[in-house]
């Protein structure tokens, strides 16, 4: 690991003695390029020079130990532990750093929540989650746009996507795919009984046409008037638009948008991030594609993540861990989950690795 550390400081060395010389300091791409590079590597190079650092701090601490002068003896034994702990932490960190970094991380997304089992109470976890995901996006600073939604008329929806756009979207909703199950009293039960639903969560990483190239011979297009809640006529022009992938079936909609031609970006954009879904589910030899392993059937007893509201309850299965603070986590407060998944995830990449 050491002689990888050490290659990767002498290659950021020489960037930044690149970006001196002027010729290059005058060439704003050539500039920029380098500076790009040099921005990837400089968090590996600080923790590097700072591990080294430490380690020659606890090789003169171990000498003065050693020594004659008692004072000079109990100080370096003082420094000895932390010194060993801090070299420990840099260690662990370090090899995070040297992982392969997964090139879809700081991609903008693509959501798409669908209500499952449940009738009306699923439609209504369904905007619950949809709210849920737009607060964290605040959060973070992200940028939320829906892109089609079919509501349920009562404050629920059968479907919603929307694309979240920011650093790091995909880095952290890509852990929020599969089914949600929610248990709570729906307000219609009039006999006050708990209800079971469940609603599913797709994330899908943006995927760009020169990535995607859809032949315009591959898709079948319909335009349609844009529909409110119960059917009311919300435009009185066509300007809805349906695509459907001929090759794999795969059927999109837009009507969001004021403008046929900006529903037909939409929806090709969500049919790109399908295909890219199903193409990368290949590559990685899946049985299905990506967009089906990520929500399941959408039963009852499929579920990454339960929302009990008697017990003031969040449950992550994957991590079997709960959580006593339902509204705040419905509100947005979702870093203790993905933080432990990313943890997680990153320590079987490290075991994987052989680092």
């Amino acid at each position: 690991m050491e002689e990888k550390l050490a290659s990767i400081e002498t290659r950021y060395n020489e960037l930044t003695a690149q970006m001196a010389q002027p010729e290059v300091a005058g060439d704003y791409a050539r500039y920029a390029d380098l500076a790009r590079q040099q921005n990837e590597m400089q968090p590996i190079v600080s923790a590097y020079r700072e591990w080294r650092k430490a380690r020659k701090d606890l090789a003169e601490a171990e000498a003065l130990a050693e020594g004659d002068d008692p004072e000079l003896t109990e100080m370096a034994r003082a420094e000895i532990d932390p010194l060993r702990h801090k070299i420990d932490e840099l260690d662990r960190q370090l090899k995070a750093l040297l992982l392969p970094k997964d090139p879809k991380d700081d991609r903008d997304v693509i959501v798409e929540i669908r209500a499952g089992a449940g009738g009306d109470e699923a439609g209504l976890f369904a905007a619950d989650l949809f709210r849920m995901y737009v607060r964290y996006a605040e959060e973070h600073h992200w940028k939320v746009e829906v892109m089609d939604e079919n509501e349920t008329g009562i404050g629920g929806y059968k479907e919603v996507i929307f694309a979240v756009r920011g650093k790091g979207a995909y880095s952290r909703l890509k852990y929020e795919s599969g089914v949600h199950r929610v248990q709570r009293v729906p307000s219609t039960e009039a006999s006050g009984r708990i209800h079971t639903s469940t609603a599913t969560v797709a994330v899908l990483p943006q995927v760009d046409e020169v990535e995607i190239n859809i032949p315009p011979g591959d898709i079948e297009t319909e335009v349609y008037k844009s529909q409110g809640a119960g059917g009311q006529n919300v435009q009185k022009n066509a300007t809805a638009v349906r695509i459907r992938h001929i090759p794999t079936g795969i059927v999109v909609q837009c009507q969001d948008e004021r403008s046929q031609l900006q529903n037909r970006l939409r929806a090709l954009s969500i049919l790109r991030a399908r295909l890219y879904a199903m193409e990368q589910s290949k590559v990685d030899a899946a049985i299905t594609e990506q967009r089906r392993d990520q929500v399941g059937s959408g039963e009852r007893s499929e579920k990454i993540r339960t929302y009990n509201f008697p017990q003031n309850r969040v449950t992550d299965h994957r991590l079997e861990i709960s959580l006593y603070r339902l509204e705040s986590v419905l509100n947005g407060d979702l870093d203790e989950f993905i933080d432990e998944l990313g943890a997680r995830e990153q320590a079987e990449r490290l075991e994987a690795s052989g680092l």
